[in-house]
């Protein structure tokens, strides 16, 4: 009993895996994610987006305010959940952007000076 216990554990967790792997596969092949990432960015107008459209929540330092402190993120993210979180909207007080690709590149780039 306690083997088939954990053995249904495992399939859970692998079918997670799966479908979480799956979920973040399709996104990384979205056009707009495929256009963002093959496209250069600049860290400093990266830095006047995020003083233009993020600032007010992080901080013009990226220190945290409303939102969280955003040093060391894309340590914590990768670029294609960056992407996702500045997209979706799916972190709410944090609305939902649609920046350019060659914005969302030059974000990027800037996030990663942080």
């Amino acid at each position: 009993m306690l083997q088939q216990i954990g053995l249904l554990l495992l399939s859970l967790v692998l079918a997670v895996g799966l479908i979480t792997w799956g979920m973040r596969a399709l996104r990384a092949a979205d056009p707009y994610m495929q256009s963002v990432l093959s496209t250069a960015g600049n860290a400093a107008r990266g830095e006047e987006i995020f003083k233009l459209n993020c600032a007010t929540c992080h901080g013009l330092e990226a220190s945290g305010e409303v939102g969280p402190n955003l040093h060391g993120v894309s340590d914590r993210k990768s670029r294609v959940a960056l992407i996702n979180q500045v997209i979706s909207g799916n972190t709410p007080p944090m609305p939902q952007f649609q920046p350019t690709a060659k914005d969302m590149a030059d974000l990027l780039e800037f996030l990663e000076t942080l």
